[in-house]
């Protein structure tokens, strides 16, 4: 007699494929549009479900794991970052958390390294002349900005995507520093041509652009606080692919406005949808609606990887990417 298969709720709108392979796998319930759902259809999911499949915009918090019955066992987060997620409840709950780690490392610095071209040659600057039809011929003064090659490039978090962003910096011709909780390995320094500060502040005071790498713990919250924002250099510039907590944006705004920073490139942000109102009337600053992960590619590796860890899990084996209260 076949067993009966896995009740599995998704939180939001997965690409096509990913949906109709669950489908064909499991006894999925699909989000029929995609908006973030809200906490009371969180928690009765939680009460339904065998498994859930959240994304970063689904706070589940001590409270919701509270609420779940004891159907749920397994939370399979379509994404890498788990900072939504309160794992150490899960685990004591006996809810496991897997993630999907690794397949946008490359889309994430693809995207680093666009915001780092964007800010210093003034790209968006550029693209808008052009859209108000407002250019006139080129002149010799027009739109200068910065040439990247030679100059100081400070990672601030040496994990994967840190790592493919120093690559790609180098092939630009960028010194290569870096800041991070644990020092990488000689020959992975070696490898990479990278410089390791022990001091993150020494490292900020010296560097010409600062790329935000890290993940989102208490230990990283506004980790580039006012204190340190002031010890940039005024040319500098500074971008965030990674986590918006881990900048304090109101200071950074205030920075940017009076000029003390040259500049910065944002793909997160602090609270969200709700962006300091300030930023979006600076031209030294490029705002994107956290798509430094998108792409057709990315999206589906995140659900081949979901579906792996749901169906290793299915058969009795802890799933390939559980994540752990250790590993945060």
């Amino acid at each position: 007699m076949p067993r009966e298969r896995l009740s599995v709720v998704v939180t939001r709108r997965l690409p096509e494929p990913v949906e109709a392979r669950l489908g064909e796998l499991f006894d999925v319930r699909l989000r029929e549009d995609d908006t973030p759902m809200t906490r009371a259809e969180l928690a009765a999911a939680m009460k339904a479900a065998d498994i859930l499949v959240p994304t970063v915009t689904d706070d589940i918090d001590a409270g919701l794991i509270g609420q779940a019955g004891d159907r749920l066992k397994l939370i399979a987060n379509y994404g890498a970052g788990v900072d939504h997620i309160d794992v150490a409840t899960a685990r004591q709950r006996g809810i496991l958390v897997s993630n999907t780690p690794g397949v946008l490392t490359d889309d994430t610095a693809d995207m680093t390294m666009g915001l780092i071209l964007a800010v210093t040659r003034r790209i968006p600057e550029g693209l808008s002349v052009m859209q108000k039809g407002d250019w006139d011929g080129w002149a010799p003064t027009a739109l200068l900005g910065g040439r990247i090659a030679g100059r100081r490039l400070g990672i601030l978090g040496m994990g994967r995507i840190g790592q493919a962003v120093a690559r790609r910096a180098a092939a630009f011709g960028m010194q290569v520093h870096y800041h991070n909780r644990r020092r990488l390995r000689d020959e992975i320094e070696t490898a990479l041509g990278a410089t390791y500060w022990e001091s993150l502040d020494q490292m900020v005071a010296r560097m010409d652009v600062i790329s935000v790498n890290c993940p989102s713990t208490p230990s990283t919250f506004h980790l580039m606080n006012a204190r340190r924002l002031q010890l940039m250099k005024p040319d500098a510039v500074i971008v965030n692919t990674a986590r918006g907590e881990v900048i304090d944006e109101n200071a950074l705004t205030r920075m940017l406005r009076a000029g003390e920073i040259s500049g910065a490139g944002l793909d997160v942000y602090e609270r969200g949808t709700q962006i300091n109102p300030r930023l979006r009337e600076l031209p030294n600053v490029v705002l994107l609606p956290h798509m430094g992960s998108a792409t057709r590619e990315g999206r589906l590796e995140m659900g081949e990887k979901v579906i792996i860890n749901i169906k290793t899990f299915e058969d009795g084996h802890r799933p390939p990417d559980q994540v752990v209260p250790s590993m945060l």
